[in-house]
């Protein structure tokens, strides 16, 4: 063996970091690019957002830059000033360029002016809600509140076991009780293990205790036991009893070891003249599992109910909370800041992008400035560098935008059905209609779509939504799936609670509609929408 020279020719494809960074940039969400700017104006001191009133300032700082800098002309900066003077005369074309027209015309596939890179934004170049944050004029704001945690099921029922008077081994058992509590409400251990953790650990103060007393006797001096207390074992009934005295607490039914306990705690803390009250714990008590089965005649015959009373105890019963727990326990609530904004204006749908889901980014024009061109100092050589990456950074959010914008207009364009009158008329949409429509992959498509959203005026709706599979229909048509859940929604809310609708009869009523849909479909679809089976939908009123 011995080393040889080869010529091999040979194709592959580079992504350069400007492409790279394009790409990673289309598929953040809206806060992800918030954080990802943030890291980028930190580490970059060329980049800069854009404040209220810098469009009159900066332009003769922006004129120098110009003058001074001739570094890779190719990639300069677009003047984000002239762009904005640009959509401000142009105002009433821009409305028209970003509008679907419901007539069926062909979008244009120039960007329209009103939503350009330097329309994106405000002046203040606020990141989060569009609020400016000076809030000076509220000066009741509660700051403690916003910021603090939420009070959990724990901390309400420690707080309520403070104020209760008990003695120390009742306290003891009753903190065991409450430690057993989960988010719910519920009671997750027995009686018993309850009864030994709280003997388990009365037997570690114990030996704390004793090891305590050794060392002052030791120093002379002598505590007097509490007499009450030692010894004494601690029985099932006492630990019931504690149970009972926790329950009282709010929310009403808390530390429940059941649904029927739940429900009977509920019930009997009402007021004795409440009406249907004593029929509520009968049905509760005794028939629960009838009552889960729809079973309204066993129910009526051996509990001798009439129909009116019965009607009215499960009434009663349906008020009361399952999950105590819900009313205390509350999730952190997520806001969604829409990226397109869609609007009727004059009869067209407009679409632009949502000015504040970003900051308006800028070149900063005095670090820029100071560039060399004949200069290889450090200091230099770093500016050249951040303002290229700057540059880099600025053309790959307005790609960004651009491409969402795009994508947006033409989902309208295909949607507007939808806008019209609602889910039912959902037209079928896959990714690759979409693309061959902007001229894209539909890889590309789909990071654009993912976690992100558009407002329109029957909600907020990610992309994502838009897009559904296709059932064929008898006459040679086609009809989306989402069309097909709103319409079995709308039937199951039109039916006769009595008699539910079955899967099979949905599909007979769809197949009168020319839409063929098998009964296992109708099923698969009732049961994504949170929907139960015909026989746990019946009811008496």
């Amino acid at each position: 063996m011995k080393p040889t020279l080869q010529l091999k020719i040979g194709q592959h494809l580079t992504m350069t970091p400007q492409l790279q960074q394009a790409i990673r940039l289309l598929q953040l969400s809206t806060l992800d690019l918030q954080a990802e700017i943030q890291e980028a104006l930190e580490a970059n001191p060329l980049l800069d957002v854009e404040e209220s009133g810098d469009d009159n300032s900066n332009t003769e700082t922006d004129n120098k830059t110009e003058k001074t800098d001739n570094l890779a002309e190719s990639d300069s900066v677009p003047d984000f000033t002239q762009a904005s003077e640009v959509k401000s005369e142009n105002s009433t074309q821009s409305a028209e360029d970003a509008s679907v027209d419901l007539e069926g015309k062909q979008i244009s596939d120039e960007l329209p002016v009103d939503s350009d890179w330097d329309t994106m934004y405000d002046s203040s170049g606020s990141t989060l809600s569009g609020s400016s944050g000076s809030g000076g004029d509220d000066d009741d704001f509660d700051y403690e509140s916003r910021n603090s945690a939420p009070e959990s099921i724990y901390d309400s029922l420690m707080w309520q076991l403070n104020l209760t008077t008990m003695s120390d081994v009742d306290q003891m058992i009753a903190m065991a009780v409450i430690e057993a509590v989960d988010n719910k409400g519920y009671l997750t251990q027995s009686v018993e293990d309850i009864r030994e953790s709280v003997l388990a650990q009365k037997d570690v103060i114990s030996d704390l205790i004793r090891l305590q007393q050794e060392e002052l006797d030791n120093l002379g001096i002598v505590l007097q036991p509490d007499e009450d207390d030692e010894g004494q074992p601690i029985s099932l009934e006492e630990v019931v009893a504690v149970l009972h005295r926790i329950q009282q607490f709010d929310p009403p039914g808390v530390a429940a070891r059941d649904l029927r306990e739940c429900l009977l705690i509920q019930l009997k803390q009402m007021d004795k003249s409440e009406p249907s009250r004593d029929d509520a714990i009968l049905v509760v008590d005794t028939y629960l599992e009838t009552l889960g089965s729809r079973d309204f005649a066993t129910i009526m015959r051996k509990g001798k109910l009439s129909e009116a009373r019965l009607k009215s105890a499960i009434s009663l019963i349906q008020s009361l909370n399952p999950y105590p727990g819900s009313s205390i326990e509350t999730d952190d609530t997520q806001y969604v800041i829409p990226d397109v904004i869609v609007s009727k204006d004059k009869g067209r749908w407009r679409v632009e992008l949502n000015p504040d889901a970003t900051p308006r980014l800028r070149v900063n024009g005095n670090y820029a400035s100071l560039i060399q061109r004949a200069d290889n100092s450090s200091d230099n050589t770093f500016l050249k560098n951040n303002l290229q990456e700057a540059r880099w950074f600025i053309k790959s959010l307005q790609s960004r935008n651009e491409t969402l914008l795009k994508v947006s207009t033409k989902i309208v364009e295909h949607q507007i059905g939808f806008l019209e009158q609602g889910e039912e008329a959902m037209k079928p949409l896959v990714l690759h209609d979409i693309a061959e429509a902007v001229g894209m992959h539909e890889s590309t498509i789909s990071r654009v779509t993912t976690q992100k959203f558009m407002h329109t005026p029957r909600g907020i709706f990610e992309l994502k939504y838009f897009f559904s599979s296709h059932l064929s229909t008898n006459s040679g048509g086609e009809c989306s799936s989402t069309a097909i859940r709103a319409i079995i929604k709308k039937l199951i809310a039109a039916e006769n609670p009595k008699k539910p609708l079955s899967d099979s009869k949905i599909a007979n009523i769809l197949e009168e509609q020319d839409i063929k849909v098998a009964r296992r479909t109708i099923a698969k679809y009732r049961e994504a929408m949170m929907i139960p089976p015909s026989n746990e939908r019946k009811r008496l009123v």
